[in-house]
């Protein structure tokens, strides 16, 4: 991340400290010190369903892409999951919607080949959109009677539209015969790669996100370097990251900052509660447990070794708690002086910053400390970035003595005084295993230097 953003960030939600169940119903953007709250904004018309005359098959254009247009609006769809935890609601198909679009919304099934014969009224549940003119939200669609539904389309004038033209959406999440899905246990999810080539800072987050656990991580990636676009497709290849194309940036203006006034924009910083909540859905039945965290931050157990032992002890303890909030704290490199050459000369010549030598922990504000979240994605029906406005359970503040985040920033924006820095050197604990999977990461991507492979 750029420098100056975790201090943005921080400016951005100074008076975001109540995390209780009634605050978070009253405004679900307090993290951003913006008084826009989510709604359920259901389409103006219809309030019944409607017959549908037609006897074409379906789906004849299926949407391959993260992206799909709404035909006749400025609106994106990005992905349909079944979802049948709402009453009286089946599908939920995440969304970023013009705010000052309200026209009406019809939901249109392909029941296994043929097309209902029925369609449906959609609804429209909002996310917070912070002031700009496009916003993540839920379109949630009721299932006609009899219909084993494989795909969905929108619909904006029943009337007029023509079958041989809609595009259609898969819906995922969907059980096989009755199976469930064997789940892994920790899925990361990086919401947005834009612009960046911190291929080493990737290698060492990947690296140390499996030595805690980790099964899979799930990147969005708008653009990004060469040599991090070389080492994120070996790790594709692996199997271990999962890279989702985010082409934003094709559709919309995508802000870089958290606020629109700040920076201006169509979409809060691309387009990135749209993803979070897209990678919640995407590993809801698949993931015990999700993690929403940035590249440059790693959610560390401070009292075990691994997340899973911490993750057993804090569910056996509160076991209807869905919603697990971690602090986050800032590692500075050095604070007092520039960076002199590092610990590692091999990784010299891979872009990028050491996340080892950040060792220096600013001491937080209890006013201001960032959280990030351990979640049961099962639990969840809307995250933001720093809370979960909409959940099916409890949460709990994790002690930071039993685990906290390790923010490693890219530079210090000030000298901060000797009095709140403390010395924190907990990843070095893992630098025997560490220092060589990063090493041959590096290597596999051909990004090691030839003295390194030495």
């Amino acid at each position: 991340m750029h420098a100056i953003l975790p201090y943005i960030v921080l400016l951005c939600i100074r008076h975001q400290t109540d995390y209780s169940k009634k605050n978070r119903q009253r405004n679900v953007s307090l993290n951003c010190k913006n008084p826009a709250t989510a709604t359920d904004r259901p389409s103006p018309k219809p309030a019944r369903n409607l017959q549908w005359v037609s006897n074409s098959s379906c789906p004849l254009h299926t949407s391959g892409q993260t992206i799909t247009p709404l035909k006749n609006t400025k609106h994106l769809l990005v992905s349909a999951y079944m979802d049948q935890r709402v009453e009286d609601f089946d599908v939920r198909i995440i969304s970023i919607f013009k705010r000052d679009s309200s026209r009406p919304l019809h939901c249109l099934f392909c029941c296994t080949g043929h097309l209902a014969s029925t369609i449906t009224p959609a609804k429209i549940k909002e996310h917070a959109h912070f002031f700009f003119p496009f916003a993540a939200v839920d379109i949630l669609c009721q299932l006609p009677q009899n219909c084993k539904a494989t795909h969905v389309s929108l619909l904006t004038d029943p009337a007029s539209a023509k079958t041989a033209e809609q595009i259609w959406l898969p819906i995922r999440n969907q059980r096989t015969n009755g199976k469930e899905e064997k789940k892994i246990n920790f899925t990361v999810c990086i919401s947005t790669l834009f612009e960046f080539n911190n291929a080493l800072q990737y290698a060492q987050a990947l690296e140390m996100y499996r030595l805690l656990g980790v099964d899979r991580v799930v990147i969005y990636n708008t653009s990004c370097g060469p040599e991090l676009d070389r080492l994120l497709q070996s790790y594709s290849q692996e199997g271990f990251v999962e890279l989702v194309p985010w082409p934003i940036n094709k559709y919309l203006k995508p802000s870089r900052g958290c606020l629109f006034s700040q920076s201006g924009g169509d979409v809060h910083y691309f387009g990135r509660i749209a993803t979070l909540n897209e990678c919640i859905y995407r590993s809801m039945e698949r993931s015990r447990y999700v993690l929403l965290n940035d590249i440059d931050e790693i959610i560390m157990p401070y009292q075990h070794n691994s997340l899973a032992p911490l993750m057993d002890m804090l569910q056996q303890q509160h076991p209807n708690v869905g919603v697990f909030i971690v602090e986050s704290h800032i590692y500075h490199n050095k604070p007092f002086e520039e960076d002199k050459g590092g610990l590692m000369p091999q990784w010299r010549g891979v872009p990028g910053f050491n996340v080892l030598e950040h060792i220096y922990k600013l001491e937080p504000n209890s006013a201001t400390v960032l959280r990030k979240l351990i979640v049961q994605p099962r639990m969840v029906e809307q995250t933001s970035v720093y809370l979960v406005p909409q959940s099916f359970g409890e949460e709990f503040l994790i002690p930071p003595e039993l685990c906290r985040v390790i923010h490693s920033t890219m530079s210090n924006a000030k000298i901060e005084p000797l009095e709140k820095i403390r010395l924190d050197t907990r990843l070095w604990d893992f630098s025997d295993e560490l220092i060589p999977n990063v090493n041959n990461a590096l290597r596999r991507a051909g990004l090691l230097s030839i003295e390194g492979q030495n």
